[in-house]
């Protein structure tokens, strides 16, 4: 599948303060690994002990994204950008599991709380799928997350694993559009 650039976009929150959408940089790893490391937090407190949430630190984060990085055009990797920093990132690429409903998968989309509702995840969304058919894994236990697919096209097709985060199972549910 031959790659679609990336572009840059921005928009404008609830606080008038302007967002940019931009593709992933080679110097965004630290920011990204303590933006995934905090939103990991945020997003799975209920389901992940506080004990395995312990071993978690944005410096592997970082060294992870490091990883995505260098994997290929084939992916699209975009970071959310405010005044602050990083705010919040995403990434599609091609599939990953062997009986995959699609032959895009959205890997990741993760966004700072305080941003959440701002229109700033659907414009992360956008920029690595836009309206192309995907499929992701979501856990099942995420209900803002669920509603946030299903407004996007998304529906569970019954299929469902266990994962391992941080040491611990993640029960997830496979949505497809």
């Amino acid at each position: 599948m031959e790659s679609v650039p990336v572009t840059t976009a921005s928009l404008t929150i609830r606080d008038d303060s302007e967002v940019i959408i931009r593709p992933v940089r080679d110097s965004d790893t630290e920011a990204l690994g303590r933006v995934h490391a905090q939103c990991w937090h945020e997003t799975y407190d209920h389901l992940i002990s506080a004990a395995a949430f312990e071993n978690l630190s944005p410096r592997r984060m970082a060294e992870l994204w490091s990883g995505w990085i260098a994997q290929g055009d084939d992916r699209k990797l975009v970071a959310a950008v405010n005044d602050s920093g990083i705010i919040g990132f995403a990434g599609a690429g091609p599939r990953r599991d062997v009986d995959a409903p699609r032959e895009r998968e959205l890997y990741f989309i993760y966004l700072a709380a305080v941003y959440q509702g701002t229109g700033t995840g659907q414009a992360l969304l956008d920029a690595v799928l836009a309206d192309e058919p995907a499929y992701l894994w979501v856990a099942s236990d995420n209900p803002r997350a669920h509603s946030f697919y299903r407004r996007n096209g998304f529906a569970a097709d019954g299929a469902e694993h266990t994962e391992v985060f941080l040491g611990e199972d993640l029960h997830e549910v496979r949505l497809v559009r």
